[in-house]
């Protein structure tokens, strides 16, 4: 492979998700996801950390056709409706494993695109023409190890590969299910000031902030299991400290979840 078509070392985004109505919705949030396309270099291939394949163990997505994976429940028949056909990149897998050889990665077929990558890239890249790899969140590892992780893969940017972690920054379903069922749509207090201590981490490369944040008392209610905030990690590492910081997306969505967008550049 070689580098982005623009010649230059490829960026790496973090992109809150949220909720998965967002793939087929005409809102803020998907109006964000389109504008990220323009902002970022066309990627020769994607390799995708997801909030939705966190499992015991270090893994990469080795299909040549990945299947779209409807990973909910609950929503309407159109959003089930919703394939992803773009393609897998084995080589790019393989690639990837040989760099993570000290997690013990390996390649699998068994999973596909779930929603955490498909709901946004549907919007970035509608023609679903650019080869992607998810890497699964080994959710046994210390949280030292996706930092380090994101290190290793950061050689790929040099061969055009765009590095997406998709999460958010704050995530309590319980929440925000919660204030859904009285039809309010305030914000808690911690909501912001986790929101805003992970900015203030990320703009003064603060990696110990940053893998320290879900362990403090904010960081639990923030996060009551830490799967959304872990891609923020792989996306920081693979950054690495000399990366400016922007955040093309910014706001909460069902009171307590962060729809925040992060760009290193």
């Amino acid at each position: 492979m070689t580098k982005g078509e623009s010649g230059t070392r490829m960026p790496v985004l973090f992109a809150g998700h949220g909720n998965p109505m967002n793939a087929i919705l005409d809102n803020k949030w998907s109006q964000g996801f389109r504008r990220l396309g323009d902002l970022v270099p066309r990627p020769k291939a994607i390799l995708a950390v997801s909030a939705h394949w966190y499992v015991p163990g270090t893994y990469l997505m080795g299909n040549h056709d990945p299947k779209t994976i409807h990973d909910f429940g609950g929503f309407p028949r159109e959003l089930y409706e919703v394939q992803y056909p773009a393609p897998g990149y084995p080589g790019l897998a393989e690639n990837a494993s040989h760099l993570l050889a000290p997690w013990k990665a390996s390649v699998r077929s068994d999973w596909g695109l779930d929603h955490g990558t498909w709901s946004v890239l549907r919007h970035m890249y509608p023609k679903a023409d650019i080869p992607i790899v998810q890497l699964s969140i080994d959710g046994h590892a210390p949280i030292e190890a996706h930092y380090e992780i994101g290190q290793a893969l950061a050689p790929l940017r040099d061969q055009g590969v765009l590095i997406v972690g998709s999460g958010n920054l704050v995530h309590n379903l319980r929440s925000a299910f919660a204030k859904m069922r009285a039809g309010v749509n305030t914000r808690e207090s911690w909501a912001t000031e986790f929101d805003e201590r992970t900015v203030s981490h990320l703009q003064n490369r603060d990696r110990a902030g940053l893998e320290q944040a879900v362990a403090t008392t904010t960081g639990r209610l923030a996060h009551p299991s830490p799967d959304h905030y872990i891609p923020i990690l792989y996306a920081a590492g693979a950054a690495g400290r000399d990366a400016d910081v922007s955040f093309p997306v910014e706001g909460f969505d069902m009171g307590d979840i962060s729809m925040r967008t992060v760009l290193f550049t």
